[in-house]
């Protein structure tokens, strides 16, 4: 760019530049363009501040001063958009180092705003003009805007209360508040509000929910938050959640009623298989000719299958099975104590009915209970960067890609948690 630099003294070469940098203002938006347009006001800067330091003719002092105010404040304004668009992409980064990352690039572009604002104000009061004080003050404007981004920003995670989202992802963002105290969100008005709010407030996590505000923190953070909490302690972390998630009372007798009554007259032990058809991810979803083999490999372990979750085709299930498909669905499960239910249920099985484990392909439903310590095994066409975080620190948890051979190491677990 110094080639573009019209020849003359500081004075003239800063207005050249400043005129080549107002006239990429339309074109911001275009590739490359901002870039471009950053770098002339970096250099208006750095040039007329070095002539101002190393001194100039006295009669051009005022018309430098007005062209560095001109580009400080375009400086400010600018560090305010691009922490806007910075702090957008940090906070749903993929991780939570990504997230901190950005946001201390955030700051950094923050702290640029605030030194633009001030070398603005100070100029403007040697100028001593009307009009240089309006450009301070625009400067100044951008400056706080730019700084309330960080100061403002939402450190909670939702707990989504709408049937459209996954009903798990709540179990984890509960155990993460639990074992590291993050913030939760609830969007007011939302179908399952008050049923979010129960199971939170029955865990002991009031003193963790935050109103409601926009831009979340990402939920990808909260498998990693879990597994260091883990690392760090798994049976204290294990402890923690089941005393939060089941309480201190039985499950109430109509729960346990239940339970008996759709799986008491199947007294052998017994493994969760669960059954994902959403519309979210939907390469993920269960493939019913895997499911099949599954069920196939349970019963020939000596097992009893209980089929959970999305609805199964009926011929899917063996005779010797149990189907609790779509029972989330019944009223029992969709009350007030809705979660705590779910998850009594999957307790009860454990405690009285034989249940060994949980196999099923990577649906948050399956959270839950392996937290709380059911043995897991969950299918999946490559490693998955965030549960994966979970194996090797949440005890039971193993992760099984599919790939020649995965159908031996389910066997190999069968056999192990018959053990």
């Amino acid at each position: 760019m110094n080639n573009e630099i019209d020849s003359g003294g500081p004075t003239q070469e800063a207005a050249s530049l400043w005129e080549r940098a107002t006239a990429l203002q339309g074109k911001l938006h275009l590739p490359g363009v901002r870039d471009d347009y950053r770098s002339r006001l970096e250099q208006i800067v750095l040039l007329g501040t070095r002539a101002m330091e190393n001194g100039i003719e006295e009669q051009e002092i005022a018309s430098l001063q007005w062209i560095l105010l001109q580009a400080h404040t375009a400086r400010a304004e600018d560090a305010r958009y691009g922490a806007g668009q910075l702090s957008r992409g940090s906070q749903r980064a993929p991780t939570l180092a990504d997230c901190e990352d950005g946001w201390q690039r955030v700051e950094q572009i923050v702290c640029t705003a605030e030194e633009a604002a001030s070398a603005a104000a100070e100029l403007a009061r040697q100028l001593d003009t009307a009009k240089a004080q309006a450009l301070a003050d625009k400067a100044q404007v951008a400056a706080t805007e730019a700084r309330a981004i960080v100061t403002e920003r939402n450190r909670a995670y939702t707990f989504h209360a709408d049937p459209g989202f996954s009903f798990g992802e709540g179990w984890y963002l509960a155990a993460a508040a639990l074992l590291a105290g993050v913030l939760i969100q609830i969007r007011p008005g939302a179908a399952q509000e008050v049923q979010a709010k129960r199971f939170l407030l029955d865990a002991g996590l009031k003193d963790s929910l935050r109103p409601y505000r926009s831009r979340p923190a990402s939920p990808k953070h909260l498998t990693h938050i879990i597994a260091q909490a883990f690392h760090a302690d798994a049976a204290g972390a294990q402890r923690t959640l089941r005393v939060a998630f089941l309480g201190d009372e039985s499950p109430a007798d109509s729960l346990t009623s239940w339970i008996d009554h759709r799986v008491g007259g199947q007294p052998g032990r017994k493994v969760l298989l669960w059954v994902r058809t959403g519309d979210h991810d939907a390469e993920r979803n269960t493939c019913f000719d895997e499911l099949r083999q599954l069920a196939e490999l349970v019963v020939k372990a000596g097992l009893t299958p209980i089929f959970v979750g999305d609805a199964v085709p009926r011929e899917l299930v063996p005779p010797s099975a149990i189907n609790l498909t779509l029972c989330w669905k019944e009223p029992l499960f969709q009350g007030p104590d809705m979660r705590r239910a779910q998850l009594q249920l999957f307790e009860g099985l454990r405690c009285r009915h034989g249940l060994l484990g949980q196999i099923g392909v990577t649906t948050a439903g399956m959270d839950g209970p392996a937290l709380m310590g059911l043995p897991t095994l969950y299918l999946t066409q490559e490693p998955n960067v965030r549960l994966g975080q979970w194996v090797g620190a949440v005890p039971g948890y193993q992760e099984v890609v599919r790939e020649p051979g995965c159908f031996d190491v389910i066997c190999d677990t069968l056999y192990q948690w018959q053990q």
